[in-house]
């Protein structure tokens, strides 16, 4: 926030944060995101341990089951990894039983992907978890806390790709 001793004309009113200490520090929103992100990813691996599931295991099977990306390169494009590392994860999942990968009759250079009924039934269970953890996380918020929540990131994520 712009400090109080500054003068109100001198920062336009949409500036929240200044190139000083007070953006550097622990309490700027950029950071707080962080440590939040962080601290559900730990909860969703402690979550997951049931399913037998990593968290960079468990985000491919949600996303081929829901039709969101069906080849590694997607995947990786979505999640944010870089493809080797994402073909090892696959690696792994195709060595759990719970997906396959079939070459394209179109395009022979293409490797789709799908679900075995193992890994399917396996990412219908995902939600419960994920639920499970988030709740964790927004406990003691009221649902309009929650919607304002959603809203303010929503508008975030839209001031980011602007």
């Amino acid at each position: 926030m712009i400090a109080p001793s500054d003068p109100p004309s001198s920062q336009p009113s949409n500036v929240h944060y200044r190139a000083d200490t007070v953006t550097a520090s622990e309490d700027n929103c950029g950071f707080l995101i962080k440590l939040v992100y962080q601290s559900l990813n730990r909860m969703l691996d402690a979550e997951m341990a049931p399913l037998d599931l990593t968290a960079m295991q468990w985000r491919p099977l949600t996303l081929i089951e829901r039709g969101r990306a069906d080849t590694s390169a997607e995947l990786a494009r979505i999640i944010g990894v870089d493809t080797g590392a994402m073909t090892r994860t696959l690696d792994r999942l195709q060595a759990k039983g719970l997906l396959q990968r079939q070459r394209s009759e179109e395009d022979r250079r293409v490797v789709r992907l799908e679900l075995t009924p193992a890994g399917l039934a396996k990412a219908r269970e995902i939600p419960t978890y994920i639920a499970k953890a988030l709740n964790a996380h927004l406990r003691g918020f009221s649902p309009d806390e929650v919607r304002q929540l959603r809203h303010l990131l929503t508008r975030m994520l839209a001031n980011g790709k602007a």
